[in-house]
């Protein structure tokens, strides 16, 4: 792990022409915080560290997201943030779609001095317990499909409840019919390979 990685090169290559500038500037403005931080790729998205997490940038099709670990914990008098939660880093600032949805160059700066302060004194972030889950109903169809292929009927059995319920959530935050349908068709694919809901982002 350097102050450079090549597979951040990569990403940016790859993400939409609107998320290029942005993340090279998200990238340019974390370095020159300071030139202790280094790169790195986690969970298929490009990660800026020291002494443990700092930053992190998920570029989508249609916005990226920017955010920074141990976000309750840092002072924002003008309120930046947007989320708090480690795991929701990525929605600290809400969609991103264009440099101006960023907040000012010494505003992230002092961010990154900010989270490089609490990693340099060990500072963990305190996690909440979380409720848990209601059980996801089996969609009727999509049990009918999965008794239609062995493989894919004999992975899912073997999946986790977290596994499971991550396929059984995808089907019912679809917005259309067509959308819950072509789901379902690249579930039963993956399962039937043993991959995860997201598999593409582990390593």
């Amino acid at each position: 792990m350097g102050q450079y990685d090549e597979r951040v090169d990569a990403v940016i290559a790859k993400s939409a022409d609107f998320a290029k500038p942005i993340l090279i500037h998200i990238r340019d403005v974390v370095h020159r915080a300071s030139p202790l931080i280094t790169e790195t790729i986690k969970w298929g998205m490009p990660f800026f560290d020291y002494k443990g997490p700092v930053c992190m940038m998920a570029p989508f099709k249609q916005h990226l997201g920017f955010g920074f670990w141990k976000a309750s914990r840092l002072k924002d008098p003008k309120g930046y943030l947007k989320g708090t939660d480690d795991e929701a880093a990525a929605g600290s600032f809400g969609r991103i779609e264009k440099l101006s949805d960023l907040p000012p160059d010494d505003v992230l700066i002092e961010f990154v001095h900010q989270v490089m302060a609490l990693n340099e004194s060990g500072v963990k972030e305190i996690k909440k317990p979380s409720a848990p889950k209601a059980e996801l109903p089996m969609p009727d169809d999509f049990d009918k499909r999965l008794r239609g292929n062995l493989a894919a009927m004999d992975n899912y059995e073997k999946f986790s409840p977290s596994k499971k319920r991550e396929y059984l959530e995808w089907f019912a935050d679809a917005k259309s019919e067509a959308t819950r349908e072509s789901r379902m068709q690249q579930a039963l694919e993956w399962i039937a390979e043993g991959k995860s809901r997201n598999w593409k982002y582990q390593k």
